[in-house]
């Protein structure tokens, strides 16, 4: 008798040891390494199906040896053994390259789109009137002078306007010297490092023509012509031309 109850306790003992005990791990991007949520894990052996948390990781109820069949959508399923440790790193292959979320904004206009820009803004200034040739044709009665446009040209409103037209305009070659004369490709081809590198542009910025006219070739020679200039004499001081004020 007490045989027989000897050979139940060991039987139990055996049993209570082979029962499914919790395995924890942690699902990855095979790629990136990055972890990944909402991943589903399934046991074939007992059928315990569970989701890992946002935080990647996952605990299951399952025994050394079982299979674990790890999915998600967009990435291929994957089917792991669960190892003698009990703790397991799964990593999944994503079915296609995922790019991330990026917010694009255009926050650097060229010259030409500061200049449309502003020919929005100042609509009144550059409508009708600001094209309006002082003839003008009337059916029937030939060529006459147009009142609006001598308004235009008289007018305080119309001089006012026409002054600002010539600072947009004078602006407008500002911006396209900028953009061509930028310090990020003065600083590639010269290696100059502040304060150098603005003293440099500041003594040999192009002129608008030079900006508009000349080739890529001949616009980075002129820069690298310019830098033999200034390191014989760096430490020059620049005087900026002198220029009749607009009346």
């Amino acid at each position: 008798m007490r045989y027989w109850l000897l050979l139940v306790v060991c039987f139990t003992a055996i049993g209570a040891l082979a029962q499914d005990k919790p395995v924890i791990g942690l699902v990855f991007d095979k790629a990136s390494k990055e972890r990944i949520a909402k991943v589903n894990v399934r046991n074939l052996r007992n059928g315990q199906s569970v989701y890992n948390t946002l935080k990647a990781d996952f605990k299951i109820n399952a025994q050394p040896g079982d299979a674990l069949v790890f999915s998600k959508q967009n990435y291929f399923s994957d089917t792991v053994r669960v190892p003698a440790s009990g703790d397991m790193a799964v990593y999944l292959k994503a079915q296609s390259i995922m790019l991330k979320e990026v917010n694009v904004r255009d926050t650097v206009l060229s010259a030409q789109q500061k200049l449309e820009q502003t020919k929005r803004d100042y609509t009144k200034i550059y409508g009708s009137l600001a094209h309006r040739d002082i003839l003008s044709l009337s059916p029937g009665s030939g060529a006459g002078i147009s009142i609006d446009a001598l308004w235009n040209m008289l007018s305080r409103s119309g001089r006012n306007a026409e002054h600002l037209r010539e600072l947009i305009e004078q602006d407008y070659k500002l911006n396209v010297i900028d953009q061509r004369f930028s310090k990020k490709l003065v600083q590639q081809v010269t290696a100059l490092q502040e304060p150098q590198l603005t003293a440099f542009m500041t003594r040999y910025r192009p002129s608008y023509y030079q900006a508009t006219t000349a080739s890529d070739y001949e616009f980075i020679n002129q820069i690298k012509a310019n830098l033999k200039r200034f390191q014989r004499n760096p430490d020059a001081r620049y005087l900026m031309p002198l220029t009749t004020p607009t009346p």
